[in-house]
């Protein structure tokens, strides 16, 4: 075993001990083996796993991430929804992140390592930890052919890893739009640290990120 894999398998467990019962299990993905190439000097992407409050707190602190806004994503093109509708899990939309970043800081293969790595369960089919329902599916949605070659590409990679003893069920899904979420749910984890939920499920993920990626992790989080 090399030392950097010793290391990170020593920062899993003290995660796993220091938050019981939380927050999805950290796992330290694989490096991907194919990556976007980026065609602007900003690139955006678009990822559903579980609560925005979570996902989007975490993308905050990626350094490279300009900017990460809730919202809905999957549903149909030009249907306008809002949270409550969202909820009953019968709109085709799930809760989503848009991320914006550089390029030249992190890629959009990182940006899925970190996803799956700290974020989201790969393996849970319409959950994550409490929620449940198809709006809380796992989804990548590309936005380019780079994008959709670098994810189809990775979630092949994580099967074939064995890195979870369940099948690997995140979908790649055509992109319809974004619709951003109501300002409440904007940067909730930042304004509101010690919310219960936030502090349960969210802030071990925090923690996960800041550990397993460190070179990725800023303190300060984008606007």
């Amino acid at each position: 075993m090399r030392r950097a894999d010793g290391l990170a398998l020593a920062v899993l467990a003290a995660i796993a001990v220091a938050s019981p019962l939380r927050a999805e299990r950290p796992v330290l993905a694989p490096v991907p083996a194919v990556d976007a190439v980026p065609g602007s000097k900003l690139e955006t992407a678009v990822f559903a796993g579980g609560c925005y409050w979570g996902v989007e707190g975490v993308f905050s602190h990626v350094k490279g991430v300009h900017l990460a806004v809730s919202g809905f994503a999957g549903g149909p093109r030009g249907r306008k929804v809002d949270y409550e509708q969202v909820s009953q899990g019968d709109t085709g939309f799930a809760e989503s992140v848009r991320v914006t970043y550089d390029p030249r800081q992190v890629s959009y293969g990182t940006l899925l390592r970190i996803f799956f790595s700290v974020i989201a369960d790969p393996t849970t089919l319409n959950y994550q930890g409490p929620d449940h329902g198809t709006q809380y599916r796992s989804a990548l949605f590309p936005l380019n052919a780079e994008q959709e070659k670098a994810a189809k590409a990775y979630l092949v990679q994580l099967g074939q890893s064995g890195l979870w003893g369940d099948p690997i069920v995140t979908r790649i899904e055509r992109f319809s739009g974004f619709q951003d979420a109501d300002a409440y749910h904007q940067d909730f984890l930042t304004k509101n640290p010690r919310h219960p939920y936030i502090q349960r499920w969210d802030m071990p993920k925090l923690t996960a990120l800041k550990a397993l990626f460190p070179t990725f992790y800023s303190d300060r989080p984008s606007a």
